[in-house]
């Protein structure tokens, strides 16, 4: 079986570009048949199984100066798809580069498969808190994915999700979270980091990972992080001595804000970090709070699990599921800063309880690699290929008419105006807003 993958994030740091790299890794490993098309000028690393398309035009995001949305070729994107004649089209991201590929395969009557990795509605309506154009981005996201043929979700919490945008149970499934234990772990751990980047050594390191911006639930973080402060300093001849360290990997637009706002209050911005430096980081880190409320899963609670890290996240979202609450972290409330201060506190000033459940968190992790999770990513393909052959035969032989997997068949034309409707509404906003 032959699978072609589009994607529009690739060599960016997020999730969903750490997912689609870890599939393309994994089908490497096992020597299957998966080949991954994206079209950016951001650096990725050449790999036998990636192609990159010259983009023909490049624009920052709405709300996103760092990230690109980029102008694919389409004929060379439709090329790539006769010429590698796939037995299924997976739609990693429902932008431009997605869509070429969507329309792709549509044309070639190909059954494509992708993942809601991204709750765009939710994004938008956090950036821009304009119900209009949240409610324009919800019927974008349900047009293009109804046309799946079948439609992944990486937590059972936005599998229900998908019932709202109208994909019904038969379409729908969920891959197991999974992570690379190649290259996290507890054994990375090397206090000596710290003054490598400018931390100071003494006392207890809280860490965040991830975009800097407002659907990252962050505004909550500098709440409970001045309180945290303040907390510590009434107890500072105690366990929670010296004063503890709030460190911050990744950049995003709330940077200079949420910097502005906690200055003075020991917080160390690192901006990005990759690799070995960053599989450190999270091994020499104390505890690892993720506030937010719009991951489908949140690949960072994994990777702070598996090096060792007791967990804090919200209990809306897809990370609540990675959490075995009071074993190897806590799921707390979204909108209660107080006891995520609370939790806080305990546990710097606990570290035989943090290490337990840091301990703890590793061995449930572990449980979980990543080949796990490209196993059955390949089943689904195999069975929606195998699927489709079923249904193309009664079709052949007579049998009843419409459309293949029950999917709606629009022009292809209307996946491309939905995704240009989009990116205009949102730039008209941006624009607005300035």
């Amino acid at each position: 079986m032959r699978v072609l993958l589009f994607t529009d994030t690739l060599g960016d740091v997020n999730g969903v570009s750490r997912f689609v790299q870890d599939m393309a890794a994994a089908a490497r490993r096992t020597r299957r048949d998966l080949r991954v098309v994206t079209s950016t000028r951001v650096p990725v690393e050449a790999q036998s199984n990636i192609t990159n398309l010259r983009p023909l035009l490049a624009t920052a995001m709405p709300g996103y100066p760092q990230l690109e949305i980029t102008t694919p070729p389409l004929i060379a994107a439709d090329r790539v798809v006769r010429v590698m004649s796939p037995d299924a089209v997976h739609v990693s991201t429902p932008g431009p580069v997605g869509i070429a590929g969507l329309m792709a395969a549509r044309r070639r009557n190909i059954p494509v498969v992708g993942v809601y990795h991204t709750d765009f509605p939710a994004y938008i309506d956090k950036l821009f808190d304009d119900r209009a154009l949240t409610w324009i981005t919800g019927r974008a996201m349900s047009l293009v994915y109804r046309r799946f043929a079948r439609v992944l979700s990486r937590s059972e919490h936005y599998s229900d999700r998908l019932s709202e945008i109208g994909i019904e149970p038969a379409r729908r499934a969920t891959l197991p979270p999974g992570v690379d234990l190649r290259r996290f772990g507890p054994e990375r751990r090397d206090p000596n980091i710290w003054r490598q980047l400018g931390v100071p050594a003494q006392g207890a390191k809280v860490l965040y990972v991830g975009r800097v911006s407002v659907e990252k639930n962050l505004p909550l973080l500098a709440t409970v992080w001045k309180r945290v402060v303040a907390s510590v300093a009434d107890r500072a001849s105690g366990a929670c001595a010296p004063a503890p360290s709030l460190v911050i990997v990744g950049d995003g637009p709330y940077r200079t804000t949420l910097a502005a706002e906690l200055t003075g209050l020991n917080v160390h911005f690192l901006g990005f970090r990759h690799g070995d430096e960053l599989a450190t980081i999270y091994a020499s880190s104390d505890l690892f709070i993720f506030p937010s409320l719009t991951d489908t899963l949140g690949q960072v609670v994994l990777e702070s699990q598996v090096s060792g890290l007791p967990v804090l996240v919200s209990d809306i979202g897809g990370p609540q599921q990675l959490v075995r609450d009071g074993a190897t972290g806590f799921v707390l409330p979204a909108g209660i800063p107080a006891e995520w201060c609370e939790c806080v506190c305990a546990l710097l000033c606990d570290e035989p309880r943090r290490v337990l459940m840091g301990a703890a968190a590793a061995r449930a992790i572990g449980a979980m690699p990543i080949d796990g999770t490209f196993d059955l990513f390949w089943h689904i393909h195999e069975q929606v290929v195998r699927e489709h052959a079923r249904l193309e035969c009664e079709h052949a032989v007579g049998g009843p008419p419409g459309p293949v997997h029950g999917v709606v068949i629009a022009s292809e034309q209307t996946s491309c105006d939905i995704a240009v409707a989009w990116l205009r509404a949102c730039f008209r906003t941006r624009k607005e807003q300035r």
